[in-house]
């Protein structure tokens, strides 16, 4: 009978380079919102992929920024820890820049605790000219000796079963710490507000999104049915966003709701009842309790 294997990598870089798109893919499933806004992912998500008797544990981490408000210096905590701690880490960057401030403080990060490390360069799919990818690997093996470089398009797929082997070289004999079926640690609950905030971030204006927050106030499976009945409140900044988010007769939250509804279906497997509410609470990113309340670790908070 073959040993058992499993890694703990942490998926790093600046904002929106395809950290959540790649942990999506590389699971067939999503556990991580994606939008075109940067800074999307706010709380470490853990994701979890088993092939056999190898299991890999993904960590995937706020982008790397510089902090504005409490829940801006929770999320660069977060990032800084996971480097810690983890089997080796995961770089995620675009195919077509040069290592940057971000990325390079990353790597001091790496070289300091001595982490292996492996590079995803991705969205290739956007990239005209080959030869410009050479140089950006070339580059990035200047700065540090990665066990292996994997260009990708979380977009398309490709290269994502060859990042995949790369990552699962870094496993070595253990047991599987969560079930081979699983796909992530988050609660039902935590996915459901995830999936209804990934719908602001793509359907409203960009004067709103990181103004925004979710929290499932009820989640119950009906007995007689596969149903689930989720209540959901949008705390939000300011009064004129509230009138965004709710939009003209309540088209926008209906939009966002139907949107995030359907999501839900695809994930949860069933018919879902979702009802949605708006309220406001002021400078809420810059007020511990509230950031509490909203599930982010209070340990991570000076």
């Amino acid at each position: 009978m073959s040993e058992q294997k499993s890694a703990f990598i942490a998926i790093v870089g600046r904002p929106n380079v395809g950290k959540s798109s790649i942990l999506n893919r590389i699971l067939g499933q999503k556990v991580a919102i994606v939008s075109s806004k940067p800074q999307t992912t706010r709380n470490r998500i853990i994701g979890v992929h088993t092939n056999g008797d190898t299991q890999v544990v993904f960590i995937d981490t706020p982008g790397l920024h510089k902090p504005h408000n409490s829940l801006g210096e929770y999320m660069v905590r977060s990032v800084n820890e996971s480097v810690g701690g983890v089997d080796a880490c995961l770089l995620t960057a675009e195919c077509n820049k040069l290592p940057g401030d971000t990325e390079k403080q990353l790597i001091a990060r790496f070289k300091a605790q001595n982490i292996p490390a492996v590079l995803a360069l991705n969205k290739i799919d956007k990239l005209s000219d080959k030869s410009e990818l050479m140089a950006i690997m070339a580059a990035y093996s200047q700065e540090y000796d990665f066990d292996d470089i994997v260009p990708v398009s979380a977009q398309t797929g490709s290269g994502i079963n060859d990042l995949l082997k790369a990552l699962e070289k870094q496993s070595s004999e253990g047991v599987h710490f969560f079930d081979d079926d699983a796909l992530t640690d988050q609660p039902d609950r935590v996915l459901a507000a995830e999936i209804v905030r990934e719908k602001i971030l793509r359907l409203t204006d960009k004067e709103i999104p990181h103004g925004a927050a979710v929290v499932v106030e009820r989640f119950k499976q009906r007995e007689e049915s596969d149903a689930i009945d989720i209540d959901a409140t949008i705390f939000c900044e300011r009064e004129n966003h509230k009138g965004i988010i709710i939009g003209k007769g309540g088209a926008m939250l209906k939009k966002i709701g139907t949107f995030a509804r359907q999501d839900m279906e695809r994930f949860f497997g069933c018919k879902v009842n979702l009802r949605l509410w708006v309220k406001v609470k002021e400078g809420w990113r810059d007020r511990e309790d509230i950031l509490r309340a909203m599930g982010f670790d209070s340990s991570n908070f000076a």
